[in-house]
């Protein structure tokens, strides 16, 4: 399912991406001479008999490319030289450069409207209870409110739908820096409170789950009610059921799953848990049962059992292992599902919020790129095809909504990645004819072959960082 998913994601955006430079070029009169999808090898092609352009499809689908007639590249006949791309004035081949981005950004907008149509079922904006210490904690969030509006600080609010549209304002605000006013119900007071989360100065240089962590907001509100009980394990000596709701562990009130399984973990990182009492709800009816944790260690980190592995295989020592924690377990699941409604929109709303996410995506994608550059973002921000195969299968076998939604993602991520000033990239192109534009005269070509070298070897270096952090996250 992943590699199938990866390789049908990677087709798809790299076909559309060289389609927007394909159908420009031939709208401008240029010749095309090959549409490829993947490099190396031709593992299947055919020749337009009208056109000429051969269509390929290359052994690595790691990317895709449109060769046009170009009189730096190989002789052109004088009776073609006007169909030849470097012929063609300044503003078709800033037309034909710029296709490429603009048309994974019109794909990432036709995605997100078709779900946005078509309805996706979505956890309510129903906040956990965050953990102490963290932002929400500190604003006075203990579990259970129901956010309704959220905006930054002095500007209008707007309502909030999902749980996912409220960790984009948090993400929005802790990237860029800026307060989240939100507007909010709990279940003790249902009359519209307000809060203020200080985004400010919070660390976003990873913005990765930890971010969320010391947000505090990691998941959405789940009951801490009893799933799938394992036979022989302490939720079954202690006769808890399927179903049961659980209210009180010992003299804390239990808030929701989240605040649960913590206080189960915790329990067996000094040795032996202590007995504890429950207090829960069965069929309307409240029981105390006494719930006897059992620790367990959990599973070595990767880079353990690969550092003990090569000790063993050269006879040398392993070096200091990171430390591998007990936690206390009752094997029994803990967690009802999140509180859920279908998220749709009108034909026309449908696509002004597509726009919408497209735009505020591609903006946060290149606010953060820019921040890694000057050093403000860590390097672990950057994944490879590791991890993105890696969503590409997940998305996909959670439904075909989900797999939308991360095809609308990536092809945002494609259009803004190309437009980079980078050398070897679309936007780098564009650089070159501003320059072209600014001074009458195209770069030579002797400087064009040293930037493009130069634009290789930064491309290189950023997809040898990402892999690196695809292996690393693996290895955690």
């Amino acid at each position: 399912m992943t590699l199938l998913a990866f390789l049908v994601a990677i087709v798809i955006l790299v076909a559309v991406h060289e389609l927007g430079h394909f159908s420009v070029a031939r709208w401008c009169g240029v010749k095309v001479l090959r549409f490829s999808v993947g490099f190396g090898p031709r593992l299947w092609g055919w020749t337009s008999a009208t056109t000429g352009t051969e269509f390929v499809v290359g052994m690595l689908p790691l990317g895709g490319y449109v060769q046009m007639l170009d009189e730096r590249e190989g002789p052109v006949e004088p009776n073609e030289r006007a169909q030849a791309f470097n012929a063609q004035p300044l503003r078709n081949k800033v037309a034909i450069v710029l296709a490429g981005p603009v048309a994974n950004l019109i794909l990432a907008v036709a995605l997100y409207s078709w779900v946005n149509w078509t309805g996706i079922e979505m956890a309510q904006a129903v906040v956990a209870k965050p953990p102490q210490g963290s932002v929400m904690a500190t604003a006075g969030f203990t579990g259970g409110e129901r956010i309704l509006q959220a905006g930054f600080e002095g500007e209008s609010l707007e309502d909030v739908v999902s749980f996912d549209g409220f960790r984009w304002w948090l993400a929005r605000g802790a990237i860029e820096q800026r307060n989240v006013q939100v507007e909010f119900v709990s279940t003790q007071r249902q009359t519209p409170q307000a809060a203020l989360l200080q985004l400010k100065g919070v660390d976003a240089s990873s913005a990765d789950a930890k971010l969320f962590q010391h947000i505090g907001a990691s998941a959405p509100f789940m009951q801490a009610r009893i799933g799938m009980v394992a036979p022989g394990e302490a939720a079954q000596q202690a006769q808890l059921q399927s179903g049961d709701l659980v209210l009180r562990v010992d003299a804390v009130d239990i808030v929701d799953a989240a605040q649960l399984h913590a206080m189960i973990r915790a329990s067996g990182r000094n040795g032996v848990p202590p007995a504890q009492r429950w207090l829960v709800e069965r069929n309307g009816v409240r029981l105390t049962v006494l719930v006897e944790p059992r620790s367990v260690q959990e599973k070595p980190p990767a880079v353990n059992r690969l550092r003990a592995m090569f000790a063993d295989w050269f006879g040398t020592p392993a070096g200091p292992d990171t430390a591998v924690p007990t936690v206390g377990r009752i094997g029994a699941g803990i967690a009802a599902p999140p509180e859920a409604a279908v998220v749709r929109y009108g034909s026309l709303d449908s696509v002004a919020q597509a726009v919408a996410r497209t735009w505020e995506t591609s903006a946060l994608s290149l606010r953060v790129l820019g921040q890694i550059v000057t050093l403000r973002a860590s390097l672990d921000n950057l994944s490879g095809p590791i991890s993105i195969a890696d969503y590409a299968g997940k998305s996909a076998a959670m439904g075909l909504t989900p797999f939308l939604l991360f095809l609308a993602l990536m092809s945002v991520s494609l259009g803004v990645l190309n437009l980079l000033p980078l050398p070897i990239l679309d936007g780098g192109h564009l650089m070159y004819y501003l320059w072209e534009a600014l001074s009458g005269k195209p770069v030579s070509q002797p400087w064009t072959e040293r930037l493009q070298k130069f634009g290789l070897v930064i491309l290189l270096m950023m997809m040898s960082v990402a892999i690196v952090n695809d292996v690393t996250r693996l290895l955690r």
